[in-house]
């Protein structure tokens, strides 16, 4: 058997309420508040654009770009400082033990581990220098020397799957687990889907 036919096994997983107990958005907004108190300002805002998105009024996209304007005028360096801190904090205790031993496991059969969360790859990235996975993608941003906009489109549902086959670049591949805290394409598309309720893990 050729090896170039050898079909890449992966397990997907999300971040937010999945691997990690609690929304990385809103707890590294707290925490960002806590080390620069002057950004609370910023919390009226957020409220009001999480009403739009619920009322459907805008895109994830514009949603997202509008969420984070609390990170404006901070450098990405001083963001990653700011993350690579939080996650410090927040690793391992606020992490998914069953999924912390299950990832082992998976690691140890060489399954390709990789997150695909809907969150900044600009605050995220820390975390996985912390907990080393094979691979990630979020929601790329571009830094224009104020303000932070999303580049392509927010890393939800579609795009998501997108990103796993751009990472395994073009390779044959299984997704043999899956797990989200929401039903998404990830799970409609493994072997063994589960979906998590705070930090329950059921089958989908």
């Amino acid at each position: 058997m050729g090896h170039n036919k050898e079909v890449i096994k992966v397990m997907v997983f999300d971040l937010n309420g999945t691997f990690y107990n609690k929304s990385s958005k809103d707890e590294f907004y707290k925490f960002i508040i806590s080390k620069r108190p002057n950004r609370i300002k910023y919390y009226v805002e957020m409220v009001y654009y999480k009403l739009l998105l619920k009322v459907n009024q805008i895109r994830q996209t514009e949603f997202k770009e509008n969420f984070f304007n609390y990170l404006d005028d901070f450098s990405p360096e001083q963001v990653k400082k700011y993350a690579a801190e939080f996650w410090e904090q927040e690793y391992p205790d606020n992490f998914n033990k069953e999924l912390l031993q299950r990832f082992a496991e998976l690691k140890a059969q060489n399954v390709v581990i990789f997150c695909a969360t809907g969150g900044l790859e600009l605050y995220v990235k820390p975390l996985f220098d912390l907990y080393k996975i094979d691979g990630f993608a979020g929601t790329c941003v571009k830094y224009t020397g104020h303000t932070y906009l999303v580049q392509g489109k927010a890393c939800k549902d579609e795009e998501k799957i997108n990103r796993l086959e751009e990472f395994l670049d073009g390779k044959a591949y299984r997704i043999i687990e899956a797990y989200s805290d929401s039903k998404e394409e990830i799970l409609d598309r493994a072997e063994k889907a589960f979906l998590i309720k705070d930090g329950e893990i059921t089958p989908y």
